[in-house]
């Protein structure tokens, strides 16, 4: 009888050290997936500049396109929480937007090789910071559902696990797109 007693608390002490283990992996899973989007978004900080500075020599006149892009910059190197950096980035997309169009309106520009290298390149970093915001929410997924399973949760309550933030999508991203011809 002790031996069953025994098998049976070795057996829960098992699989509350398989649990910790797990919560303990994805919980750096979740930091790793982070870490990735903030290499990607460190990339495009230092490609803003560059950008700024190229097209100002053709556009000089918008100068509030530049100084607004130049604030979302520094703003966003200062966010602290998931939800500033995912709001402050949203922004700064939609005001590269707001000078790509710009560039539209300079055909010496457009054919500029350093502008086209430039955007190249944040066309890159855009595309890798969307893989990384997509891993990082797959990963946050499977830590916030191992939290709310039975009989893990039990574990996550003991040490004391919260949800963990996605990384917000843009508003002006949600809706259907418009095309017209």
């Amino acid at each position: 009888m002790i031996w069953i007693i025994l098998g049976i608390v070795a057996v829960i002490v098992l699989w509350f050290i398989m649990t910790y283990n797990s919560f303990i992996n994805l919980k750096n899973r979740v930091e790793n997936a982070w870490a990735q989007i903030d290499v990607q978004l460190k990339r495009r900080y230092d490609l803003i500049p560059n950008l700024v500075n190229t097209v100002k020599g053709y556009a000089a006149h918008e100068k509030e396109i530049f100084e607004n892009l130049g604030e979302l910059r520094a703003k966003a190197m200062g966010a602290q929480s998931v939800k500033e950096v995912g709001d402050t980035n949203n922004q700064i997309t939609q005001a590269l937007k707001t000078i790509f169009a710009v560039a539209e309106n300079y055909p010496e520009l457009k054919a500029n090789e350093n502008f086209l290298k430039l955007q190249e390149e944040l066309t890159n970093t855009e595309n890798k910071i969307a893989f990384a915001r997509q891993f990082y929410n797959d990963i946050v997924m499977q830590y916030n559902a191992a939290q709310q399973r039975i009989p893990a949760s039990i574990v996550a309550n003991m040490m004391r696990l919260t949800p963990k933030e996605y990384y917000p999508v843009d508003e002006g991203e949600r809706g259907p797109i418009n095309v017209q011809f």
